[in-house]
């Protein structure tokens, strides 16, 4: 199917300042009878100034594209923005909730169109650019465009530097690596995606976070994004983002939703030097780490292994976008159960102590030696992590319980056992 394909958009000729004449088109009311191909949703909080220029810049790529189209303005100024929306034919509506996603989602719950375009209304993005975006999305077929700053152009002042060269790469490249995808420009605000794309997709955010979660869903479901340059300008009026806070609100929201790596990865690098550090010191491997390093070591896996913990326990108790996928979750996942992890844990903990008992014996009746310091401090962890083990398996127990529950009287509430 090709933009052709369609039926035309309303049309008519109207007068430019020089006297020539331009065509230029109609946006679909809310009464029309006209199914849209496009509907665009925009965000507005007092863009007196920028509405008008965005409109005028969205004619005119609606116009290349010559396909229905209708405009909703989610809208929660104090300002003209809404009367001046109106008189340029668009859909005006008031969220019921603020934030940036909030309004997103009332716009999308009210959106008729088979595609659906995000842009802001300060003039940042040339909604002239946004055929570019529609044809790739229809030729390749794919399920979501990006319009990327970072492989177009970001023009003079239109970005601070530290968004630039520092929070943008950063939060990207983070994204990148969390949910599997590929792309240059993770937090842009104008996309294109089919309509379908929102029943895959399970978005909850309603602050700034909106936008990284709509990416995160779509990498963590395997959803094809794909990305066009795009030009980006100074923008009209107040900016509404907070470097830091929204910045952080955004670090927040990727990583409590891929526990793997906020609580697993790491966790599982700290056990595994704990344990090299320990069994080294045990079998003259290496350098001698002395006492300090030994206590080093001992702290390294009690911590590592809480860590992962952490990592199956945050599966259990939230709905994580990305959930843990290292083998010692999903072993535990499909293979736990109260008793085994109780017994296991008093096991380790009593051979350990029964060993450390022994030795202590054995060094007053027999006048043999002691226990080498690595040993001592191997059996003390072992027996930690032991009683560790029993206190989580009931705790572990107890989170699946709870959820079971829940999910046998809120038969609403998804449960993911994949």
């Amino acid at each position: 199917m090709t933009p052709n394909d369609h039926p035309s958009a309303s049309r008519e000729s109207v007068e430019r300042d020089d006297g020539a004449a331009r065509e230029t088109v109609s946006f679909l009311g809310p009464d029309s009878e006209t199914t849209p191909i496009l509907s665009v949703v925009i965000p507005t909080l007092n863009e007196e100034g920028g509405i008008g220029p965005t409109l005028e810049s969205l004619r005119e790529g609606v116009a290349d594209l010559g396909v229905p189209t209708e405009v909703i303005i989610c809208d929660n100024s104090s300002d003209r923005t809404p009367e001046i929306a109106r008189e340029d034919g668009a859909i005006v509506v008031t969220p019921d909730q603020r934030g940036y996603g909030a309004a997103y989602k009332y716009g999308f719950e009210r959106a008729r169109g088979e595609y659906i375009v995000m842009g802001d209304a300060d003039t940042t993005y040339d909604f002239g650019e946004l055929p570019a975006l529609y044809r790739l999305l229809v030729e390749e077929e794919a399920d979501m465009v990006l319009g990327s700053r970072f492989a177009g152009t970001i023009e003079p002042g239109a970005m601070p530097w530290l968004h630039k060269y520092v929070g943008n790469p950063a939060l990207t490249a983070f994204l990148n690596l969390f949910y599997d995808l590929d792309v240059t420009d993770a937090h842009t605000g104008f996309r294109v995606f089919r309509s379908d794309v929102l029943e895959a997709l399970s978005l909850r955010s309603d602050g700034m976070e909106f936008a990284s979660e709509m990416i995160m869903q779509a990498g963590a479901i395997g959803l094809d994004v794909v990305e066009t340059p795009i030009t980006y300008h100074p923008r009209v009026g107040e900016a509404k983002l907070s470097t830091f806070r929204d910045g952080w609100r955004h670090v927040r929201f990727m990583l409590v939703n891929a526990p793997g790596y906020l609580f697993s990865l790491p966790g599982l690098l700290l056990g595994l030097s704990g344990i090299g550090v320990l069994l080294g010191a045990q079998f003259g491997v290496g350098p001698d780490p002395g006492l300090l390093g030994l206590i080093v070591g001992s702290l390294l896996i009690v911590v590592g292994f809480m860590a992962v913990s952490f990592g199956v326990f945050s599966a259990q108790i939230t709905s994580p976008i990305r959930k843990p996928r290292d083998p010692v979750t999903r072993w535990v996942e499909h293979h736990f159960n109260l008793e085994g992890g109780v017994l296991s844990g008093i096991l380790l903990a009593l051979f350990s102590l029964l060993a450390l008992f022994a030795s202590l014996v054995g060094t007053v009746t027999s006048g043999s030696g002691p226990l080498s310091t690595p040993t001592i401090v191997l059996l003390v962890t072992v027996i930690a992590l032991g009683v560790v083990i029993v206190f989580e398996a009931f705790f572990f127990a107890t989170l699946i319980e709870t959820r079971l529950f829940d999910h046998a009287n809120r038969p609403d509430l998804h449960v993911d056992d994949d």
